[in-house]
């Protein structure tokens, strides 16, 4: 319970500063958490596998994700924001699943284009708040979390329930565009390679998760 309302006063404080960047009114409930994590657990680990959380804020989805690694795999953590970064630093030391992983969680203080390809990721895990974003950070985000995928890898990522719709009733024309840019943008990568959707209405708002497979070359 401390743990938890320590992460409450770093997401609330990070919020109210950054709130084009942080996206979220709360922390990821366990529901929304287990769903993000889907294919960390029900995957094939057997000869480990490389994991990627992008946007991990103050960790709730983390340490969901620690729990459901594979006894071979390893987990990138990559998160621009300094005061998340320290946080989850904090976390990963003090919290015991994570601790018993500690060995095979990195941690990188870095935007998420920043990442070299070369050596591409199984399984990527967003939780960028996508529908705050430019049409072309929208864009150039997706493309390059696909990049960093390997062929047949997987991309989760969330966005709450009916948020377009909702957004575009009280905003800007200038506002309605980019969102309908975002939506375009989304249904061009959902269409051919949504591979799973989970709808998770135990989270605040409601949420869905999309799961994107990358398609085998």
């Amino acid at each position: 319970m401390r743990q938890r309302l320590a992460d409450y006063r770093v997401f609330w404080r990070q919020f109210r500063q950054a709130y084009h960047t942080t996206g979220a009114v709360l922390p990821s409930g366990p529901r929304l958490c287990a769903a993000l994590s889907h294919f960390v657990r029900e995957g094939d680990a057997a000869d480990g596998r490389r994991i990627l959380e992008v946007g991990p804020g103050t960790g709730a989805v983390t340490d969901r994700i620690v729990r459901d690694l594979g006894p071979a795999d390893h987990l990138t953590l990559v998160e621009r924001n300094e005061a998340f970064v320290g946080h989850l630093r904090e976390h990963l030391q003090a919290a015991q699943p994570a601790a018993l992983a500690a060995s095979r969680v990195e941690m990188v203080h870095a935007s998420v284009e920043d990442l070299p390809e070369e050596q591409p990721f199984d399984l990527i895990i967003s939780g960028l708040p996508l529908n705050n974003f430019s049409v072309s950070l929208v864009e150039m985000l997706l493309g390059k979390m696909m990049s960093l995928l390997r062929p047949g890898g997987t991309l989760s990522f969330f966005e709450y329930v009916a948020i377009r719709r909702a957004k575009s009733l009280v905003c800007s024309a200038s506002d309605r565009e980019r969102l309908r840019g975002i939506a375009r943008v989304l249904n061009e990568l959902l269409g051919p390679a949504e591979i799973r959707r989970d709808l998770v209405l135990a989270n605040v708002p409601p949420a869905w998760v999309h799961h994107v497979k990358k398609t085998e070359t």
